[in-house]
Parts: structure tokens; C-alpha cells; sequence
């Protein structure tokens, strides 16, 4: 608290700080009330003005081994996040490695170079740093000036930057003690603070360097695991996938130019001519809602191969299901045994199967008389992994289910319990080819076929029967999988772009049915009601756009897309 003492032209004050008084003497100005302090433990003579905001300066530039920080205690209150606009986080992955990048960025950047960095050459003259060349420096304690790491240094000046601020790169040696060093020098910075998750992303959005489409390819990027996948978010971060939406999106603005232009000179037109342009104002925007369409009915394959394709391996006890897990995962993930009812629960990773990514999930045997309670409920999870599965597989053990009849002819008999559990995209795969009846003879389909009830909507598009405990028709089940997948999700090693799906994310789904529903509303206006129809394009058009990010200021819809990325990033 300060209380004047008099009002001459040098009023000395009473200052109360941390429990003891000082005396100040002020010299008022016409802008700015000038102090010179007197205040003990003080090492700078420099006269400071009473700014709101910073008080005082944290680089101390009488440090005898060159900028340092300065902990005042006559200090103003801490800055809040909105005000440190220069955030820095590590973009590598922790732990060890030849070499860890810890990125910074904003306006405080070249502070950040000069507080934490100093040449390893003692003839060095330059003070700022040289932008877009990578320089070996040392990077130091901003306080104590200790050499905390030599690496090299990189300034990008904005907007020519990721983030179009000004970015500093730091490259350090990957060490946990190393890293922690050089995060808790930058912590020191009061200017500086910790980044977000995917805020070095979202500040390159805000800042035009990418649109939402990119930023969501760059994700997917980032998470890719099979050839697949980065060859989707390649699309989507090089902005091939944006410029498809654009494409979308200008058919639409061409449409509704058409109509602007006959609401402001429709009055030229004769009534005759006025229904007849009309009429081809909806033909287009019908052959953009079959467009739209072509993209919707692609059976979610964007998504499924962004995700991952969810197979479900279901059927009986003891049919070889864990045996089959452990053979696509080349380990033992799961438990087997002679014993029926040995997995309880759904086992899940994830695959590589030529080239595509798969969600494989393990269940447990099916049967109605469960032996406990347990049991019962692996079951019950069992049906409801099969029911959310993309393609399940029907393991059945051949020496269970094939028989003869009296007249010795094959019969298949497959379990009430498993054939509720059937579906239209169920491939069956026949264990125990080593100790079944020769079945090599005769139309296995058509026993298949005549096993499973006219009302049970099983397609059966593939089988095999195969000896998981010998091996025998393994090699051929595996490249037959994988034959089916590609050909199922319309994928191959030479797909072109307009052969690539363009909806991959659930949002995308949701916007262009959106414009579809307005596109609709457009054609069922009437002529007399031209200039509400008009905007229904104008909605259609929007709608559109806001897939690459355009009209686009919901907080929570940006704040869910930027959260799901690493901080770093």
C-alpha cells in the first residue's frame, strides 16, 4: 500500500512489502510517476516507471556473464495465461534417444534464444538470432547461466513458421535428465509457459497455415500404423482432401450464382424462360446430391480405415478361437487349453493384414448353459463385439460339427447359439482339418448352405478349413483374408485419388448430410419462393465448408479436434 507523507514536488512514499517498510522517493511526470527505490538487496541503480505490466524487467543486463533473470521482490502479479503468448513443449517423444526437439513459439521466441542459448564461440558478435540456419549453441540456465546441453539452434521467423510466429527449435541430446533440465530452465521465463495439447497445431490453424482437414490428416499421420492409413492422411495433411470438399463447395456457390443472378434480372425473363431456369438450377443441384450420395454410401470405408477394421472371432468352446488369436498376432496373446469355457473376456490388438489396419477381438466360447455366472457375462460381451464388428469370423471345429448321416452322406450341424450370432458378412473358418472325416469330396458350400436356416441372413462369402495345431491351410487363409478385407474396402496398392475415400472423419458424415438436407429443401421451393431457396444453398455452401474449417468458431468443436493431439504437437 503507498500513503503520501506530503505533496511537494518530491513526495516521499511509505512502501509496506513482505512484512518491512521502505521509503521511496517519487518525481512526479507528466506521463509516468518515476521512483528511485531504496529498497535493500536491490542490484540495478536503472530508474524504472510504474507499468502495469511487466514490473520489472526479468532480464538482468549488468549480469556478469551476459543476460540473466532477475528475481525482484517488488514484483507485479503473475501473468496469466492469456498474457504469456510464448508457450514450449517437447516434441519428441521422452526417453532416450540420439536427439529430442523442444519446440517454442511466439512473440517472445528471440527472448527465449537469447535467454537460454549462448554461443559456443567466445568471438560471437551476433545478438539475434539468424533466421531459417541451424547454429551450434549451448543452452543454459536462464538463472545461474549453468551448461545445461551443446545442441543445435533454429529460429524461424514468422509467418514463415508452422505456427506463423516466430519458432525456436531447440535439439538436445534425448536423456530424461537432460530434458528436464532445459523444461525447467524455460519454466524460469516468466514470459514462457507450458503449451497445450495440439496448440502448436491450432495456432498454425488460426493462423492460416492449415485448414481442419489438414490438421485432422496431420493427426492421422501421426498415429498411422499400417501403409493404409498414411496413405489416407497423406491425402487429408497435403491438402488433396481439402481441395475435393473445395471442389464440392464451389458447385454449390456456381449453383447459387445461377439463382442470384435470376432474382436480380429474372424481371427480363419471360414467365416461360424464369420456370425453365429454375428447372436447371434443381437438375444441378440434384447432381450434386448424387455426388454427395456416392460419398455417403461407401459403407463408413474412410472411417474404417482410419480406425481400424473391427474383426470379431466368435463360435463354440473349444473350436480354436484363442488358437487362431495367437496365430494372426504371432504370440501368445491369449490363453489356451482343452478346457471349454478357458478365455472369459474380450481380448483385443491391433494388426497389420496386408497393409490394412485391424481391431482383432477374441471371445468367448458361445453357449447358452454357461457354466457360472462369469461366463455368462463373457458371453453376453461376446454377442455384443459381434454385433459391433465391421467382419466377424465363425470358428468351428470340423470333428464337432461334420457327421454322416445313416445313408453316409456329410452333414453339417452348426449350434443353435452360434448361428443367432450369424451375420450377412460372416466369413467361416473350419479347425481341426487334421482330425476331422475327409471332406475333400463333395459341395462343402452347398453343406454349409443347408446348415443354416432360410432366415438367417448369412451370405457366406469365404470359407476355409484349415489345422491351426499342424499348420496345414494357414498360409492360405491368411492371403485369402487379406484378399477379401482390400476387396471389401475397395483398397489396392495402385488406388487413384478419386478411387481414396474423401469421408473420413464422423464430422465430415455429418456436415454433408447436412448440405444434402438443404440441397433437398432447395428443390422443393417453389418458383415464388426463389429467394429463400437461395438460401438454402447458401446453408448447403456452408455446410460444405465447414469441413476444411470454413465459418467454422465453435469452441467446443475446434477444442475437441486440437485436444486429441500430443502436447508437442
Amino acid at each position: 500500500m503507498l500513503r503520501p507523507w506530503s505533496s511537494c514536488s518530491i513526495t516521499t512514499l511509505s512502501v509496506r512489502h513482505v512484512g518491512r517498510s521502505y521509503s521511496l522517493n517519487v518525481f512526479p511526470t507528466p506521463v509516468f510517476l518515476k521512483f528511485t527505490p531504496s529498497i535493500p538487496r536491490r542490484n540495478s541503480t536503472h530508474s524504472h516507471s510504474l507499468l502495469p505490466y511487466p514490473y520489472p524487467s526479468p532480464v538482468h543486463a549488468n549480469h556478469v556473464n551476459g543476460p540473466g533473470v532477475h528475481m525482484d521482490p517488488f514484483r507485479g502479479p503473475t501473468p496469466s495465461d492469456a498474457q504469456r503468448r510464448t508457450i514450449y513443449a517437447l516434441s519428441t517423444p521422452p526417453g532416450k534417444g540420439g536427439v529430442a526437439v523442444i519446440r517454442v513459439s511466439g512473440p517472445h521466441a528471440s527472448k527465449v534464444w537469447k535467454a537460454v542459448t549462448r554461443s559456443v564461440r567466445t568471438c560471437a558478435t551476433n545478438k539475434v538470432p539468424v533466421p531459417w540456419v541451424a547454429e551450434l549453441r549451448e543452452v543454459i540456465d536462464p538463472v545461474t547461466r549453468e551448461k545445461l546441453d551443446v545442441g543445435l539452434v533454429l529460429f524461424f521467423k514468422g509467418p514463415k513458421s508452422f505456427t506463423t510466429e516466430d519458432v525456436l527449435e531447440l535439439q538436445v541430446h534425448s536423456g530424461r535428465a537432460v530434458l528436464s533440465s532445459v523444461l525447467q530452465a524455460l519454466s524460469k521465463l516468466p514470459y514462457c509457459r507450458p503449451a497445450q495439447a495440439g496448440e502448436f497445431t491450432r495456432r498454425a490453424f488460426e493462423g492460416g497455415r492449415l485448414d481442419l482437414t489438414q490438421v485432422e490428416g496431420l493427426r492421422d499421420l501421426i498415429d498411422a500404423e499400417t501403409e493404409v492409413q498414411r496413405r489416407v492422411a497423406v491425402n487429408g495433411a497435403s491438402g488433396i482432401q481439402r481441395a475435393r470438399f473445395d471442389a464440392l463447395r464451389a458447385q454449390i456457390l456456381e449453383c447459387l450464382m445461377y439463382i442470384e443472378g435470376f432474382i436480380d434480372f429474372g424481371e427480363d425473363i419471360d414467365e416461360l424462360g424464369q420456370e425453365e431456369m429454375f428447372e436447371q438450377a434443381r437438375i444441378r443441384a440434384q447432381e450434386i446430391i448424387k455426388c454427395i450420395h456416392l460419398h455417403l454410401s461407401d459403407n463408413r470405408r474412410g472411417e474404417i480405415l482410419r480406425t481400424g477394421i473391427k474383426l470379431a472371432i466368435f463360435g463354440p468352446p473349444n473350436a480354436g478361437k484363442s488358437s487362431l488369436f495367437n496365430f494372426l498376432a504371432e504370440r501368445d496373446a491369449a490363453i489356451i487349453s482343452p478346457i471349454p469355457g478357458t478365455t472369459r473376456d474380450v481380448l483385443s490388438l491391433t494388426l497389420d493384414i496386408g497393409g490394412l489396419p485391424v481391431v482383432l477381438n477374441d471371445t468367448a466360447g458361445i453357449r447358452q448353459r454357461a457354466v457360472d455366472v462369469i461366463e455368462k457375462i463373457g458371453v453376453e460381451r461376446a454377442g455384443d463385439v459381434v454385433v459391433a464388428s465391421d467382419v466377424s469370423i465363425c470358428v468351428l471345429s470340423l470333428e464337432e460339427v461334420v457327421s454322416r448321416t445313416v445313408e453316409g452322406d456329410l452333414q453339417i450341424q452348426i449350434p443353435a447359439d452360434v448361428i443367432n450370432h450369424l451375420k450377412p458378412d460372416t466369413i467361416f473358418l473350419f479347425n481341426k482339418s487334421d482330425l476331422a472325416l475327409d471332406t475333400s469330396s463333395g459341395d462343402f458350400l452347398g453343406l454349409l448352405k443347408r446348415s443354416i436356416p432360410p432366415t438367417v441372413p448369412a451370405t457366406m462369402p469365404k470359407l476355409w478349413k484349415i489345422s491351426l495345431h499342424t499348420g496345414v491351410g494357414t498360409q492360405e487363409f491368411l492371403d485369402g483374408l487379406a484378399s477379401f478385407l482390400k476387396e471389401r474396402y475397395a483398397f489396392s496398392e495402385t488406388m487413384s485419388l478419386d478411387d481414396s475415400p474423401l469421408v473420413t472423419q464422423a464430422r465430415h458424415r455429418d456436415y454433408l448430410k447436412s448440405a444434402v438436407r438443404h440441397l433437398e429443401e432447395f428443390k422443393s421451393f417453389p418458383l415464388s419462393q426463389i429467394d429463400i431457396a437461395a438460401e438454402s444453398l447458401r446453408y448447403a455452401a456452408r455446410a460444405i465448408g465447414a469441413v476444411s474449417g470454413l465459418d467454422v468458431s465453435t469452441e467446443e468443436v475446434l477444442g475437441a479436434i486440437f485436444s486429441s493431439f500430443c502436447v508437442g504437437k
